[in-house]
């Protein structure tokens, strides 16, 4: 699904000439070139060939074309300059902006919704996120085809009961949209189910739940690869990992850990995606501990950071001790940066509360890291002294799994051992006696 016709996506999915407007209404947190690099990233993630991009400021939005008259003739012209098949607006364009600039350009238009709304849908590799994507695109579709067409409803007036051209073919479109959509959410309801049915029986285990969240590009696939030594997809690409991933990973006192790589977050992201996205998200508000991960070598990395802080507190994360789990910021990318700066953000590292700054290309950092989440874990976990009868291979095996055993001995047909364990261990130890 897209915000293209079928034959459309086909056309920008393969190279298609491309330049890109950015509309710079304020200034914001973020720098206009680093913005710039994002919309051709998220271009070239659908396999856009860019050939230019240029940012306009704007005193305001125009309601006809968004920018004004002067700039829609200087991106029309290095639309034409360049033979560009497609003008990238990054930003949302109202129905009425993009059929005028589609004239005013001679060319195809999408805006910034559309455009990532296109590369979930080449991305999303499972049935649930298939049904996420589609569901955001019909939100999409449904809201500009309500609003592309009151034009035609004032035109005919009357008192109702003469419908404007095309009134009964619109009213059919989103009848069908709108069944579609109960449908889509009919199934992703239960995906919720199962979903809940599955942490239930990792709650019963119990093994902690750690999970990656981070703007997109921030390297969260790469780390998973690097704690996990998985083979999830992790390119310098925008949005490579658009599916939740999960697997099992030992921590210092830890035998087994389940680590949850989740879809990266982007400024801007559109809503239907954020409500789409929700059933995904899930598993982040069900984690015992979030590692944010940070492009820490991006100019807008503040702005990245304060993007993901909201979509988090938007389902309910607010990263305070209490109902939803802690969050550690994972500084990536040390690689990326010169020596000075490398030297500065280690030491503002250190001088933070739960952070950790690390490499995931190189593996700078991430043995920190690895004690660093499973202290946080193991947090107000006690060594307990426990005699085992030596028959009970059961109980000692558990224990191992569960806890970090510091001594064992044996004393005839007694096993003592010295076990660090959290409370909620402990508790479980107390009633299997």
């Amino acid at each position: 699904m897209s915000g293209f016709s079928r034959e459309e996506a086909d056309e920008v999915r393969h190279g298609a000439r491309a330049v890109i407007a950015l509309p710079e209404l304020n200034s914001g947190l973020r720098d206009s070139d680093a913005r710039l690099e994002e919309a051709a990233g998220l271009a070239a993630a659908i396999g856009l060939d860019v050939r230019d991009k240029v940012a306009f400021r704007l005193r305001a939005p125009k309601p006809a074309t968004l920018f004004g008259s002067g700039q829609v003739e200087q991106i029309a012209l290095t639309a034409r300059m360049h033979e560009a098949e497609l003008v990238v607006v990054d930003a949302a364009l109202t129905p009425v902006q993009q059929q005028n600039l589609e004239k005013a350009t001679e060319a195809k238009v999408i805006d910034r919704t559309g455009l990532i709304l296109e590369i979930f849908g080449e991305r999303a590799a499972t049935a649930e996120g298939r049904l996420q994507v589609e569901l955001a695109h019909l939100d999409y579709q449904a809201g500009r085809l309500v609003r592309s067409w009151t034009h035609l409803e004032r035109q005919r007036g009357g008192f109702g009961f003469l419908g404007g051209p095309g009134e009964t073919q619109i009213e059919a479109d989103r009848r069908m949209i709108r069944d579609r959509m109960a449908k889509i959410r009919r199934e992703l309801e239960q995906v919720r189910k199962t979903r809940g049915l599955h942490r239930a029986r990792r709650e019963r285990a119990p093994w902690p739940v750690v999970a990656l969240v981070g703007y997109t590009n921030a390297g969260k696939s790469t780390l998973f690869n690097r704690l996990t030594g998985a083979g999830v997809m992790a390119e310098d690409l925008l949005f490579a990992t658009l599916d939740p991933t999960m697997r099992q990973v030992s921590l210092p006192g830890l035998d087994k850990v389940i680590l949850s790589d989740t879809v990266g977050f982007v400024s801007d992201l559109p809503t239907q995606l954020v409500a789409a996205f929700r059933a995904t998200l899930e598993e982040v508000t069900a984690a015992d501990l979030i590692l944010h991960v940070r492009d820490i070598a991006h100019p807008d990395s503040e702005a990245q950071r304060a993007d993901v802080l909201a979509v988090l507190e938007e389902i309910g994360i607010d990263g305070e001790a209490g109902e939803s789990a802690p969050i550690i910021e994972v500084w990536n990318k040390l690689d990326a940066l010169y020596p000075e700066a490398h030297a500065r953000v280690l030491a503002e590292a250190e001088r933070a509360d739960d952070v950790i700054a690390v490499s995931a290309l190189t593996g700078e950092g991430v043995d920190d890291l690895r004690r660093g989440v499973a202290e946080r874990l193991l947090a107000g976990a006690r060594v307990h002294s426990i005699a085992l009868p030596a028959g009970e291979g059961g109980a000692i095996a558990w224990l191992h799994q569960h806890g970090e055993v510091l001594d064992q001995a044996a004393d005839g047909e007694t096993i003592h051992l010295d076990v660090r364990l959290s409370p909620d261990e402990w508790n479980r130890v107390q009633a299997r006696r």
